[in-house]
């Protein structure tokens, strides 16, 4: 039988970068492995359910290029994908296991739990378990929960696939209840049933869920199940060392967030591939790459520390390579939305979009970068002007623009004028250079003069350079 495993998202909202990890991390166990993936909708929390949690969760997973073998979108053998369809499956489950003398009914009222956990605590009794005052409680016509009967001096050990040998104390844990009052059932025996009847060999999920294992593992037990193997992830921490949260605010937390930044898919998928797994001395890897290089045995037992530095560069160093047909889907929907680009043909918004793309972190990015460029005010700074006043320069401002020819002022051409310009004036390296990037841009560094030259236009240039002459002259 293939290894089978299962990302499980809840619809209480949208993809974020957590949970994009553990979804990630069981999309490469099951590729690499030869296995499947499942995606199990667990929407019992119907309070806290959102409209579209679901839709943003899938669509976000399909965009970084995460794929599935069974869901609510492609059906298998093992449905229905969503917890609130398989309603009667957990009540024929708790009805036999308080038929085996494992669960019982609980009809205390919120009230009553609340009176007894604070006498526990005035006891000064340290963690609170449930009485179990309703364990041989008689039938009666109320409300009632269902409780699963925690095993006496049980204990529940597992091998980790992160962390290693793990055991919990049944002493320590007390009668959780297994469905509520309304029929619903609790996360853990939800989970349970489900990993069982679907399947499911490999658990991969997040540290937090760690306590949850002896849980299931008592469903798993009382039923005679196998037991799947488990391995939970470590912690995303911040800079700070602390545990991300989406009070963070200096870090992006969701998915679609870095889509609509003009992240490519790819490059966040490397990074966050890199949260708690080791592929060795190369980090810049595709997805292929990365299924080639991923093991259950490479998972970090240490905090994962969210860099967005290291994001950033990855990210970099996707877009540069890219070609310029693909860049450009990042890149030039924000221009138009910045309202910089509006009449222009499409050569000249190549044109500008090749200049910048080495220096394009992100895709919104471009809207700085070009803003700065095409409508920055034609100031020098004090440093341009004590440069601007050095020998030799008004020569060749002057031998540059007399040669200026609107008919041919494509970036080739300007190139060999620029070069030709030095060696009728004797300027070199940065007296060649400097002087004529100032008169032309108003800076003193940047992408190639000549294709930012071509993009600003030989009127605009022309304007420049004879503005430039006359400070040149009067000063």
């Amino acid at each position: 039988m293939p290894n089978r495993v299962r990302y499980a998202p809840s619809p209480t909202g949208f993809l974020h970068i957590g949970n994009a990890r553990t979804a990630l991390f069981n999309y490469l166990f099951a590729r690499k492995t030869g296995g499947q993936m499942i995606v199990r909708i667990e929407d019992t929390d119907t309070e806290r359910n959102v409209d579209t949690g679901i839709e943003n969760q899938l669509s976000m997973l399909k965009w970084l290029g995460i794929d599935w073998d069974e869901s609510i979108d492609r059906p298998g053998d093992y449905g229905p994908y969503r917890q609130l369809e398989r309603l009667d499956i957990y009540q024929a489950i708790a009805q036999q296991l308080m038929d085996q003398g494992h669960a019982y009914k609980c009809y205390c009222t919120k009230e009553e739990l609340e009176a007894e956990k604070a006498a526990q605590i005035a006891r000064g009794e340290d963690k609170y378990h449930y009485s179990r005052k309703c364990l041989h409680a008689p039938e009666q016509d109320k409300p009632y929960a269902i409780r699963f009967l925690v095993p006496e001096n049980q204990t529940y050990t597992f091998h980790d696939l992160v962390k290693g040998e793990v055991t919990f104390k049944s002493e320590d844990i007390g009668d959780w209840v297994m469905v509520k009052q309304n029929g619903i059932p609790t996360y853990n025996f939800a989970c349970a049933v489900d990993d069982h009847f679907m399947e499911i060999t490999h658990v991969l999920r997040g540290e937090d869920h760690i306590t949850n294992t002896p849980r299931q593992m008592m469903i798993y037990h009382a039923l005679g199940w196998d037991v799947p193997t488990y391995g939970h992830m470590t912690l995303i921490v911040n800079q700070h060392g602390k545990k991300l949260s989406k009070r963070d605010g200096d870090i992006i937390q969701f998915i679609e967030q870095y889509k609509n930044l003009g992240y490519a898919p790819e490059a966040l998928f490397n990074f966050i591939a890199l949260l708690g797994f080791s592929p060795g001395e190369q980090e810049l890897l595709t997805p292929a790459e990365l299924i080639e290089v991923f093991s259950a045995e490479k998972l970090s037992n240490h905090p994962a520390t969210f860099d967005p530095q290291k994001l950033q560069f990855i990210n970099h160093q996707t877009l540069k390579n890219l070609d310029l047909e693909t860049f450009k889907t990042y890149t030039k929907p924000h221009l138009e939305a910045a309202g910089l680009i509006t009449d222009q043909d499409e050569a000249w918004v190549d044109s500008l979009l090749e200049v910048f793309q080495e220096r394009t972190t992100y895709g919104q990015e471009i809207v700085p970068l070009t803003e700065s460029f095409l409508n920055a005010p034609f100031e020098w700074d004090e440093e341009m002007r004590t440069l601007m006043q050095e020998e030799g320069v008004k020569v060749l401002l002057q031998t540059f623009k007399d040669g200026l020819d609107p008919h041919h002022f494509d970036p080739v051409t300007l190139k060999a004028w620029i070069k030709e310009s030095g060696q009728k004036t004797g300027a070199k390296g940065k007296m060649l250079f400097m002087p004529l990037r100032i008169a032309t841009t108003a800076s003193m560094h940047g992408p190639e003069l000549p294709k930012l030259m071509h993009l600003l236009g030989f009127e605009t240039i022309l304007e420049r350079l004879e503005k430039s002459l006359q400070w040149v002259v009067s000063s």
